[in-house]
């Protein structure tokens, strides 16, 4: 009878491999490593969008700020007006202090203003996935109520939208191979600051 074997031997040995945790758990670890994997970029993604647009309407209300000191005498001149240049300048000098890509705002001249009095930068180099742009609007204006009476308050407005390119798109094929997500956003802030001269 030593040589004989059960006929549910190897049956037994399949039952007890079945019985055992540790292939079931490294299954659904399997099946959920995707998922947590989006979930963590995911978090660190929207983070990263977040910090950018604190960092970047620090920014715009620089900019604001810088601008509403500077004099207006020189808005009707001929080309670009120097002080829009210096707005220019400053966000460019904050972006770079941020760590940001400029995408090469501080080599783009301004078209001629728009009405009234907007100036507006685009900027599609230096690797951005989509293009800044730059609006500062020197003769913004918006109405106050000051004891019953409505006045018009000249202000400039420096408006930002900023390229982000999400990571998220490069693990959403991990759930849904051959998904396309476009990953680029553009991140809107601005700051109104009222003229002092």
């Amino acid at each position: 009878m030593g040589g004989r074997k059960s006929p549910f031997h190897g049956w037994e040995e399949r039952a007890a491999f079945l019985a055992d945790a540790s292939g079931s758990q490294l299954l659904e670890f399997a099946v959920a490593l995707p998922l947590l994997v989006v979930f963590v970029v995911g978090i660190f993604d929207f983070g990263g969008a977040f910090n950018l647009k604190q960092m970047l309407n620090n920014i715009a209300r620089e900019g604001a700020r810088f601008a509403s000191t500077l004099p207006t005498n020189d808005l009707d001149a001929i080309g670009t007006p120097v002080s829009v240049t210096a707005i220019r300048d400053l966000v460019v000098s904050h972006l770079q202090t941020a760590r940001l890509n400029d995408c090469g705002l501080a080599t783009q001249t301004a078209p001629p203003p728009a009405p009234p009095m907007t100036w507006t930068y685009t900027a599609a180099g230096g690797g951005c996935p989509a293009p800044l742009v730059l609006t500062i609007e020197r003769g913004y204006s918006f109405p106050t109520v000051i004891g019953g009476n409505t006045f018009s308050v000249i202000s400039t407005r420096v408006s930002l939208k900023y390229p982000y390119s999400w990571h998220f798109n490069k693990v959403i094929t991990l759930l849904v191979p051959g998904a396309t997500y476009q990953g680029v956003t553009q991140i809107d802030t601005d700051a109104t600051v009222p003229n002092m001269d």
